[in-house]
């Protein structure tokens, strides 16, 4: 399939990127042309403009890169804050962002960390798109 001819299945759409997640799967898409990892995949390299894009399984160990603090989140998630947000650098090189299950105060760059998934909680589907609803959340754990 070319990446002109995606459908929502392709793990290279958010829809195949998060069915993946949901059967244990992190897939990243690796530029054949600059080596630039995409996460979560897509059609083509946000490095080059490559069109050539390979999905491969990525490590779901990571480095924290940066990382903030939400104090004021969206309504549907007010009785969760604070909490910790940060752009995690995986060990095969991609970045992705996500939540922290630690206290702000307790997190550092360079800080160890690994993905875990689960289920949406029920505020998480009520502000999730009709598509989105089935979609596992990632949360990174402190190692």
């Amino acid at each position: 399939m070319t990446a002109g001819n995606l459908d929502a299945t392709d793990s290279r759409t958010l829809p195949g990127f998060f069915d993946a997640l949901a059967d244990g799967d992190l897939l990243g898409g690796v530029c054949a042309d600059c080596e630039q990892v995409l996460l979560p995949p897509r059609p083509a390299c946000y490095a080059c403009g490559s069109r050539a894009v390979d999905v491969e399984p990525q490590s779901r160990e990571g480095r924290v890169f940066s990382y903030t603090e939400v104090h004021t989140p969206p309504p549907a998630f007010a009785a969760d804050a604070p909490y910790t947000v940060a752009v995690v650098e995986l060990t095969d090189g991609g970045r992705l962002l996500g939540r922290v299950a630690a206290d702000y105060a307790d997190v550092a760059i360079g800080d160890s960390v690994e993905l875990t998934v689960r289920e949406p909680t029920a505020a998480e589907r009520e502000v999730a798109l009709d598509y989105e609803t089935d979609w596992p959340v990632h949360i990174f754990e402190l190692r």
